[in-house]
């Protein structure tokens, strides 16, 4: 579907093909057109969709064509898991907003709350926020949400995994006109927790959900390596970015540590890379993600903490040094990069550490992901193999009796249970000592 086909206001169409949109996403053909018809939405689609536009179009033209219920009140609230996916989609939503008679502004955690509140106190007609912050404005009563016709929640279920869920229901709660329009997107709808939050937040909403997330991701190539152990995965990853072709790349680590120690090793083949963790104040992740946007630096050496909904649309390949605790966020991470129907890449460093996350990802996916000896810097571990009872040791073991018919087992039993009582005393049991594995990763 084209975008001039959207029975939107003209300004938000030439908004968008100012933007280089010219036809709608599978996703944003799917929400766009009942969310203006002012019907509740829950909407699930992979990473790089296009569903920011999805919700932020119909959201603007609602503001563009009706009345407002409250003269003071914020009439759209859009919801973001983190401060950094909030700041892009208040970016597109000023951008949209420009010109329109509408007014924007930045609700997040980590900024100055007195700013916030002078910022609150102009009544902006969107807010873009986190659950967290937002949900300290309306205990101080710096912000009211009587009149809010627009409630949003982008990828709701990060929300949840994050512990938001009381400050959600708070939400809802100040945020309770009969007529408030509900929308949540989200990466998976087969989530408990979630369905649960939807039956209490919406009403009659439309389902939509596009591809299924364990689905193989047509657009990214992806590749899997043994490594012995952390110094191992050290050599693979310098080869790998020294010989790939890439504009940009993301790496993700564990811990905080390795985004450090992996940032000095990478600087030192000049390959121009820069780190972000989570314990940095907020000014200073903002400035990272700044230069990292801008182009200053090629590689980002990161935690999970920029794995989800960061639209950096240089990226052309992802690194997991570590392999995520879970399925999910392995699909998140290489969102990262094959958005919008670019091309992208993805490779994985499978340590004996990382073994029982790989196999539980193959287990989730629903395409085969096999994991490679690299060509020229091979290694000698090849997984762990289960050890089964062979077919002639069952065999032997099921024909083992007597001619009275009563197997060996069966036997001593018989006899043990007829032994008269005699004390032996206790002898010691010898156990074999357990391997010593190193612990090349810990938990952020």
């Amino acid at each position: 579907m084209l975008v001039t086909d959207l029975p939107v206001h003209h300004k938000i169409i030439a908004k968008l093909e100012n933007k280089n949109i010219s036809e709608l996403t599978e996703i944003q053909e799917k929400t766009i057109l009942p969310a203006l018809q002012g019907k509740d939405i829950i909407a699930s689609s992979k990473t790089g969709s296009g569903k920011t536009f999805a919700f932020l179009v119909p959201a603007i033209n609602r503001l563009m064509s009706q009345k407002a219920l409250s003269r003071q009140d914020p009439r759209a609230l859009i919801l973001a898991p983190t401060r950094e996916l909030a700041k892009q989609v208040f970016i597109e939503a000023k951008t949209l907003c420009s010109g329109l008679n509408l007014s924007c502004s930045l609700i997040v955690g980590g900024e100055n709350y007195n700013d916030q509140v002078k910022a609150l106190r102009r009544n902006p007609h969107v807010i873009v926020g986190t659950a967290g912050r937002i949900a300290d404005h309306l205990s101080d009563k710096s912000m009211f949400l009587n009149g809010l016709e627009l409630l949003i929640f982008d990828e709701a279920d990060r929300m949840l995994d994050l512990g938001f869920a009381p400050q959600l229901s708070m939400i809802n709660g100040f945020a309770n006109h009969r007529k408030r329009q509900t929308m949540m997107f989200s990466a998976t709808l087969d989530n408990v927790e979630l369905n649960h939050m939807t039956t209490k937040l919406t009403r009659s909403a439309v389902r939509v959900s596009v591809g299924d997330a364990t689905a193989e991701h047509g657009d990214i190539e992806q590749a899997c390596f043994f490594a012995d152990n952390i110094e191992h995965k050290d050599n693979l990853l310098r080869h790998e970015l020294s010989h790939r072709t890439f504009n940009q790349a993301i790496v993700f680590t564990a811990t905080r540590e390795d985004t450090d120690r992996l940032t000095a090793l990478l600087n030192q083949d000049n390959l121009e890379a820069i780190s972000l963790r989570g314990d940095l104040p907020q000014n200073k992740r903002a400035a990272i993600m700044s230069e990292f946007t801008r182009g200053q630096y090629s590689i980002l050496v990161t935690t999970d903490l920029a794995s989800r909904g960061l639209d950096l649309s240089k990226v052309g390949l992802v690194v997991n040094f570590d392999l995520p605790k879970n399925a999910d966020e392995y699909i998140h991470r290489i969102g990262r990069t094959g958005r919008a129907g670019q091309k992208g890449e993805a490779f994985s460093l499978v340590g004996p550490r990382d073994w029982k996350s790989f196999e539980a990802l193959k287990s989730h996916l629903q395409y085969a992901l096999a994991c490679d000896n690299h060509s020229e810097l091979p290694a000698r571990f090849s997984g762990f193999k289960v050890n089964k009872p062979s077919a002639d040791k069952a065999k032997k073991s099921k024909n083992n009796r007597s001619s009275d018919g009563q197997s060996t087992h069966q036997k001593i039993k018989k006899r043990v249970d007829t032994m008269e009582g005699k004390d032996i005393g206790m002898a010691p049991i010898k156990r074999r000592p357990r391997a010593i594995e190193s612990d090349d990763n810990d938990d952020e």
